[in-house]
Formats: structure tokens, sequence, C-alpha cells
């Protein structure tokens, strides 16, 4: 990455600059903006998040929000209520609260004397979800959306409910946010006489989130309310969705581009759950210079070619060996003017000939330990392996090999015609490279629990023994088979610790199975180009301890628990300019017995520590997640410490009747 030193304005920064609420709750923002911007006022760029401006996105912001401000702009990133050096409290994500205050700062922002009345809003993950809700609100003043790896769908298309199954990352990031706001404001910012009372009522009013979750199993009012999708017409601002294909959130762009009545483009990198310009597999792009054309055209009124760019430009994966890390993907830039495209035709390939006997699919609970994270952002060991164990536990249509590439581009389906011997039972379908060796290289993946199958909102069990059709939908992918490989199909009804499992064990029985596959003509190069990436100057740290990521799968050979360990130490390191030392370390653990899925288990330990000068806290919070046939049981605890003494301590425990169907 290019590091730009010199703007054509003079940045001037406001490190704790005081946003109040109208209930009085005043919110904590760092602001860059030109010098000169209370004579020559600028629009302003908003990005509203939990997760500690002080400490925990710094590094982003220090490439990111400098650079917008030296290009004209009052770049605000505020630390949400509750969280942060923030006062209030938080107690849901994407409540309305939360809303209504990012309303109300764009409010604020616009009428300073600073701003020239027009704002911007972006964000990755939280911060992309929430500024899609807010623009659905139609606050007066947001002119223009930059979404990264954002949803439309809060329900089906987020960390809870993939095709109605229960994610395991529904309880994974619950327990991510118990530990990311378990930690206090900053005492250099808020005040030696107040840090510990803000701190302490936090931490007493803290929610553990899984359990609310939990309790929302169907479709319902709760999931609605800030689905963007329930009402795409709600959103006037301009918006560029932008996304990765080894991200979690990779079907967002394809809705956006395809349903937004507002001016929208959409672009899809190989990318994980990173900002672009930063962002890895590579190649990465110049996107802050991208986001200016955005911005300029949107809140400033310069004709910067925008509206002429392709609807639609993806990046279309070379074909690769599978492994956990891939620093790098060949491949090439394709553009649609339109999406969906025209030029991509649909390919039916019938998986089981008529007149087959159906196929029986009972895989193992253990089933998916091949399939990696959710969604990955360690540059470490998350991403999806080789596919040949998972592949070995599952039903699979090997198609003949190719006797010339082909470009997937869209969202692969496999319609099914399937009976269970079960009330309930979940199917995963992945669409796997199978290189010329027999090495397995996940395309794509889709899950549904099959009494969902109609709906999510109103669910119907499965009569066992009678014969339903189902419509299995695989993320959006952009890929490239080469010539002598095979399209692999491969069915499973367990897909661990994706999804977790149904309550009983259960045997499927296929009778038809049809892939629909989206073709695009085959690119010759690329089709668009993007400049390279530029930041302004990084965070200036100093490493007290390095980052390490490490994952194991261990078989207990005397009860047959298999057991994934994951530990994330993402290091502490020590900011150069304010002192603060921050540290964190993440702990997973998920068991389950191949042949019983009511052995299933969760549990994550967090470890957070912040510290300056003889000043020291930390946290540990931790959980866990068990079930029977008839309920969820989740438990978790925090403890906080000043120094060595335990200053804080709370447990939660909650039971959840379990009413997939």
């Amino acid at each position: 990455m290019k590091t730009i030193t010199e703007f054509p304005r003079k940045v001037v920064e406001f490190p704790d600059m005081g946003i109040v609420m109208p209930d009085g709750c005043r919110l904590s923002a760092r602001v860059w903006m030109p010098e000169d911007a209370g004579d020559d006022p600028v629009p302003a760029i908003l990005e509203h998040l939990p997760y500690r401006k002080r400490d925990g996105t710094i590094f982003r912001d220090q490439l990111t929000h400098p650079y917008f401000a030296g290009h004209g702009y009052a770049s605000i990133r505020v630390d949400m209520r509750g969280n942060g050096d923030s006062e209030g409290l938080m107690d849901d994500e994407y409540s309305e609260q939360e809303l209504q205050d990012a309303g109300d700062v764009i409010a604020w922002a616009a009428s300073q004397p600073w701003c020239n009345g027009n704002v911007g809003m972006m964000g990755i993950s939280w911060g992309g979800f929430n500024c899609l809700q807010v623009a659905a609100r139609q606050p007066p003043a947001l002119k223009a959306v930059i979404s990264i790896c954002s949803t439309v769908d809060r329900y089906a298309d987020d960390i809870h409910y993939k095709g109605g199954c229960l994610l395991i990352e529904n309880f994974g990031w619950a327990s991510t946010m118990l530990s990311y706001s378990s930690r206090p404001p900053d005492p250099l910012l808020v005040g030696d006489n107040r840090w510990r009372d803000l701190w302490l009522t936090r931490l007493e009013n803290q929610s553990f989130l899984a359990p609310l979750w939990l309790k929302h199993q169907h479709r319902d009012a709760y999931w609605k309310r800030g689905s963007i999708c329930e009402d795409f017409s709600a959103v006037k601002a301009a918006v560029l969705s932008i996304g990765g294909w080894h991200d979690g959130y990779r079907n967002t762009i394809s809705h956006l581009v395809s349903n937004i009545e507002a001016p929208v483009r959409g672009i899809v990198g190989p990318w994980i759950h990173k900002y672009p310009h930063y962002a890895a597999p590579t190649p990465a792009i110049g996107f802050l210079q991208e986001a200016l054309r955005w911005w300029d055209r949107w809140l400033k009124g310069i004709d910067t070619g925008i509206e002429a760019d392709p609807a639609y430009r993806a990046y279309v994966m070379d074909s690769v060996r599978p492994t956990r890390w891939h620093p790098e993907r060949p491949g090439r830039w394709v553009a649609e003017q339109e999406w969906p495209a025209p030029a991509i035709e649909t390919r039916k390939i019938e998986l089981i000939p008529a007149g087959n006997k159906p196929a029986i699919v009972a895989s193992p609970q253990t089933c998916g330990l091949a399939g990696g994270e959710y969604f990955p952002f360690t540059f470490g060991p998350e991403l999806p392996g080789d596919q040949r164990p998972d592949d070995a536990l599952s039903v699979c249509f090997d198609q003949p090999a190719l006797s010339e590439a082909i470009d997937i581009l869209g969202a692969p389906e496999v319609l099914v015609r399937v009976a269970s011997d079960r009330r309930q039972a979940n199917i995963a379908v992945r669409l796997c490279d199978v290189h010329p060796d027999g090495a397995s290289e996940l395309i794509s993946y889709g899950v549904l629990n099959l009494t969902h199958r109609d709906s999510h909102e109103f669910p119907q069990a499965l009569v066992p023994g009678e014969t339903v059709s189902a419509r299995v939908v695989l993320d959006q992918c952009g890929y490239r088979v080469p010539a002598g490989h095979r399209l692999r199909i491969a069915v499973s009804n367990a897909y661990w610790p994706m999804i977790w499992p149904s309550p009983e064990p259960a045997s499927l029985y296929l009778s038809a199975a049809t892939l629909m596959l989206p073709l695009r003509p085959l690119a010759k190069g690329d089709e668009v180009s993007f400049p390279s990436p530029e930041g302004a100057t990084p965070w200036a740290t100093e490493t007290v301890r390095p980052a390490n990521s490490e994952r194991h799968v261990d078989r207990d050979e005397k009860t047959g628990t298999v057991t994934l360990s994951i530990t994330d130490d993402f290091g502490e390191v020590r900011d150069l300019t304010h002192g603060l030392a921050n540290g964190s370390i993440a702990r997973e653990t998920w068991a389950i017995h191949p042949d019983d899925p009511l052995s299933a288990s969760g549990k994550t330990h967090w470890t957070q520590t912040l510290s300056r000068n003889g000043w020291s806290v930390r946290t540990e919070t931790s959980a866990e997640m068990r079930s029977d046939a008839q309920n969820f049981e989740v438990t978790a605890r925090i403890e906080a410490y000043e120094g060595e003494i335990l200053v804080f301590e709370r447990d939660f425990e909650e039971k959840i009747p379990r009413i997939l169907v």
C-alpha cells in the first residue's frame, strides 16, 4: 500500500469530540477535517460502531479517515452508545436506540458550520449493516452510503439462521460482543474520576445476546426490523456495496444491485472480512480512491464518471490448490453493465438419473470440519481446506472432467426431492472443484433446515417418509474451473461446526437432485481495473506481544469425541501517541461425537487487557452452549480486574426451548 502524506487540504484531528444526544448521553467521536473547513465547509462521512476507536478499529481508521479529510471531508468515527469512550448502555445489535443515535449524529453533523449539509455513511460488517438500515430511515442529510461485508436480511443471511439452520456463529458472536463490550473507557479521555463508574455501570448492565437471539428461531418481527430486504425501495441514498468471496457476507452485493432503485454499484473481490485496500487474499484495490469518486459525486456534486461504471464488478478466481490460507488468488476482474446479467446462462445438470434408487444421506455429525470460518478475518488458517475429508462423509455427485474451462458467476442452486425419517433435518450442499489428482477445493455451499423449505416465518415439520421439494441456494461465487477438472456436488445432513445439528440423527432419501449452475461466457482477461491501494500514515505502535493463530482437530480414541480447538492471539500493541497498550486472546472449542447430535458443545474464553503507566485492567469472559432434544442451554461469565484485584463478576444462565420447527 502506498502511504500518502501530502493532501490537497491540511488535516486537523479531534481525538474526543463530544456529541450529545437528545437524551443527554454523550457519544465520543474521533474527527478529522480540513483545517479550513470553518471557512470552506465540507461534507461529513460517518462511521458508527461499537468496536472502540481508541484501540479497536484504530489500525484501519488511521489509514482511512485522515485520507478522506485530506480530500475535503469531515470524517467522523463515533463510538456507539455503551462502548469505547461513549456514555450510555447497549442492549442489542441494530437497536432502535442505535439507529436513532446515528440519525441524530447525521443531523448534528449537517448543522455544524464546518459541514456543507451533506452526509455520507460507511462501514464494514456492523457498520455496513447499520448504514443500510439508517439509509432506509431516510434522514434528510444522508445522501450516500458505502456498505462493506454487510447483509440485507438479518435472519437468513447473517450470523444467526442461515437457511433456517442455527449457525454456530450465533453463539460465537454473542461471546465476542460480551468480551468487546466489557472493556472500560480510556481514563485519559473520560477522566480519572469517571472511568471506573462508567465501566462498572456498563458491566452491571451488560447483555449476553445469545439467549435473546435463540428466542427468535423463526423469521419474526424481531428479524424483519432492520432487514432492508423487507422494502428495498425505502433506501433513497446512493449505495456502493462491496464484499469478498472469502467472506460470509458475499450475497449482499447481488441483492442490492438487483433491487435498489436508488443509484447503486457493486464490487466483489477475492477478500476475507476486511476493507479492500488492505484485504487479502490479494489483489487488493484502491478502495479509498473508489470511495472518493463515490463521495465526490453524491456529496459534492462532481461528475466523477461513477454513473458510467458497470453495475457489478467481480473477481473471477482461478482454481488453486486447497489450503487453509491463500495470501493471493490469481484470476481476473469482470464487469457487467447490468445485474442480473443477460449473458449469464443457467446450465441444468441432473444429478440423479430418472429411475435410479434414492441416494441415502446419513452423515456423521463431524462432517463439516473442513469448512473453515463463517467470516475469516485473522489472515490465518481460517479458510476451507481440502474438502476430501468432508466429501468422504457425504453423498457425492461427480461430473465428467471438463473438456474446456467454465466461469461460474452467481448463486448456484440445487433443487431436490427428498424424504426424511425424522420430523426435522438439515441439508448441506457443497459445490467443489476436483483436481485431476483428487484434491477438492470448495467453490460455494448452502444449507437449509428442511422444515423451512417453504418459509422461514412459518416452518412446517416433515412427515417421516413423505417426499417434499426443496431449493438449496448456495452462496454467490466467482470461480473458473479449468479444463481437466471435475465438478463435485457433495450433499450431507450435517455441517459441523458451521451449523448446530438436528436433535436426532436423520437419514435423507434423495430421489431427485438438479444443479442449476450460472455460467458466464469465458473472460479473456481483466475487463475492468482499479487503482493500486493507498492510505494515510499507518498507526504508530510498538509490539508488546506478537499475534498468532492456531487450529487443532483432536479425536479421543476412547470416547470417539472430536474436538476443534481454536486460539486466536491477536497480540498486544502500545500506541506511540497516547501510550495505551491493548491486547486480546480468543479461545474456542467445538466438540461433538460422530453418532450423537446431542453431544454438541461450544465453549469460548476471551481475555482483554488495557494498560498505561502502571494502570491496568483485564476482563475474562467465558461462555458455553449445549442442547438436549427440547432446549438450548447457554451460560456465560464476566470477570473484571483492576490490576490483579477482582472488581466485578457476573454469571448468566438461561434455558431456551428448542422450536426450530
